[in-house]
Formats: structure tokens, C-alpha cells, sequence
């Protein structure tokens, strides 16, 4: 997926166990399929499972999940990881890595759930509870930003799909992106917010979203980002349930549809090739944003 991907594979995994946590070295390892981009994730036996990064640029978040998990995790009406140890680089593998307990659950996948406005105050619920912590230090949110630091990634991602074959009017897309440009920024003071609510980072459990499981976007920002749930995940009527249980105005809503179409343009022209999971939820936001103009 990355021109700086490193390597992982089960056997990686046994060596680092090997030398770092004997203890766990004779347990079994699974590797788990997953639509993530940043992390490889191996079952560790029954109850744990080690997270390597795929690549520099992720290394960083695990010692900020160590440090601030334990801290956001009481604040939270849903389970969020546990961080049970964490490691060094070794064995021929560059990064630090970290070994967090396991979470029983499921990924859902976009506009395929059996109870939608369930899903939606469940996850409005998270959102809420995460735009009240009040807890000092936090970093800056991965996309903590004004929406307009966006524009010159986003803008070369639509001439980037222009030379595609999928089936999307660039010139649409341009307009609604403009359109959230125009909408105006957020005018308080920074929120924590978890800002990366993608369908992979969800559990659900039966039809309840029953886990969080990737906090690697963690920090303080603008808060729209959490709002996103709205249109990588829900369908339409389900879309609104989710708005009126998150409580917020005009402008934060069409913030965080801006968030959403954002990180959609993005991924799909870079993923479209590497990663279907990803690149699917990409053509499923832009097909309901670009409805929504209708």
C-alpha cells in the first residue's frame, strides 16, 4: 500500500516475542485481515493481539496510545484498547510495536447494518462523550486543522481520479468540495476528538457498536472530524438519527461532510489499486455526498 512499507509476517512476529516477551512466545499467532492502513494486527492466543506499524509514520502513536488510552478509556461509553506492553525495535524490524488485549467483535461495513439507527446513536453517543473530555495536554488531532489545510491534497486527488476510470464527475466533486470550504470554520476552542471513525477502527457486537479499536488520530482539535460515522458508514435515514442525537449546527455538520469527502478523494486514487476495503468506503462516501447535492 506504501512505497515505505515495512514487512511483517507471523514469523516476525514469534522472534520479536522471542526476545522481548518470552512469556507470550509459545502462544499462537494469527494474522488478522483488516482494512487497515497504518497497523499489522496478529492474534497473540485467546486474549491478546500485537500491533506492528506498517510504516515510519505510524510508529509514533504507540507510545501516545500507551500514554493516553489509560486516561480516555474512563471517560468513554465504549471499550477502547488496552495496551499490555509495548516494544522495541528488533529482529530486523525497525519500529516500536505494542501487544494490547484482545476485543471480541466485528468490523461493519458501510451501508450493509441490520440495525442503522442503532449503530448511529451508538456511535453519536462516543462522539458526544468524546467532545466533552476535558483532560489538559492532549496533542494536536491528526486532522485538527481548518478544513482548508486540505485543499492542495484534496484538489490533486480530483485530478488524480480525472485519470481514473471511476465513475465520478470530477467536476462535482469540485464543487462540493468547495461548497464546505465556504462553510464557516470552527470557531471554538480545540475539542478532543478521535477524528479517524472509519469502519475498520469500529467493532460491532450482534447490532451494537461494542469497541473502538485504533487511536492513533487521538488528540485536540476540531471536532466535526468525529462526525464522519455520518456518511462512511450509516445509510441516509440512518444519517439522521445520527445528526439529531450528536446535537450540532448547520456549519459543523457541513464541516464534518467536508471531513468525510475529504479523506474520501484522498484514499481512492491511492488506494483503489492496494487496499478494497478502503477504496470501496471511499466510493460509497462520494456516491452519498454527491447524492445528498441532488
Amino acid at each position: 500500500m506504501h512505497a515505505d512499507r515495512v514487512e511483517t509476517d507471523a514469523d516476525l512476529v514469534r522472534r520479536l516475542l522471542r526476545a522481548q516477551f518470552p512469556r507470550w512466545a509459545g502462544l499462537p499467532v494469527t494474522p488478522l485481515a483488516s482494512g487497515g492502513t497504518v497497523n499489522a494486527i496478529y492474534r497473540l492466543g485467546e486474549e491478546l493481539t500485537v500491533r506492528l506499524p506498517l510504516r515510519p509514520g505510524g510508529a509514533g502513536a504507540v507510545a501516545m496510545e500507551a500514554r493516553l488510552l489509560p486516561r480516555l478509556a474512563p471517560l468513554l461509553p465504549l471499550p477502547v484498547p488496552q495496551v499490555v506492553a509495548t516494544g522495541v525495535p528488533g529482529e530486523g524490524y525497525p519500529l516500536p510495536w505494542a501487544v494490547h488485549r484482545w476485543i471480541e467483535g466485528r468490523n461493519p461495513v458501510e451501508g450493509d447494518l441490520a440495525e442503522p439507527e442503532r449503530v448511529a446513536r451508538d456511535l453519536a453517543e462516543f462522539a458526544v462523550a468524546f467532545r466533552r473530555i476535558d483532560l489538559p495536554g492532549g496533542p494536536p488531532a491528526h486532522r485538527g486543522g481548518p478544513l482548508v489545510a486540505e485543499d492542495r491534497d484534496v484538489r490533486a486527488s480530483i485530478d488524480a481520479l480525472r485519470r481514473t476510470d471511476e465513475p465520478f464527475d470530477a467536476d462535482e466533486i469540485t464543487a462540493a468540495w468547495e461548497e464546505a470550504l465556504a462553510v464557516p470554520p470552527w470557531p471554538g476552542p480545540p475539542r478532543w476528538t478521535h477524528s479517524d471513525l472509519m469502519p475498520s477502527n469500529l467493532l460491532l457486537t450482534g447490532d451494537r457498536v461494542s469497541a473502538v479499536i485504533d487511536f492513533g488520530t487521538v488528540g485536540t482539535g476540531e471536532p466535526a472530524t468525529d462526525l464522519i460515522p455520518a456518511w462512511n458508514l450509516l445509510p441516509a435515514r440512518a444519517r439522521r438519527a445520527y445528526r439529531e442525537a450528536v446535537d450540532v449546527d448547520d456549519a459543523t455538520w457541513g464541516r464534518g461532510r467536508g471531513w468525510a469527502l475529504s479523506m474520501a478523494v484522498v484514499q481512492l486514487p491511492y488506494y483503489r489499486s492496494t487496499n478494497p476495503v478502503v477504496s470501496a468506503n471511499a466510493r460509497y462516501v462520494l456516491r452519498g455526498i454527491l447524492r445528498s447535492r441532488g
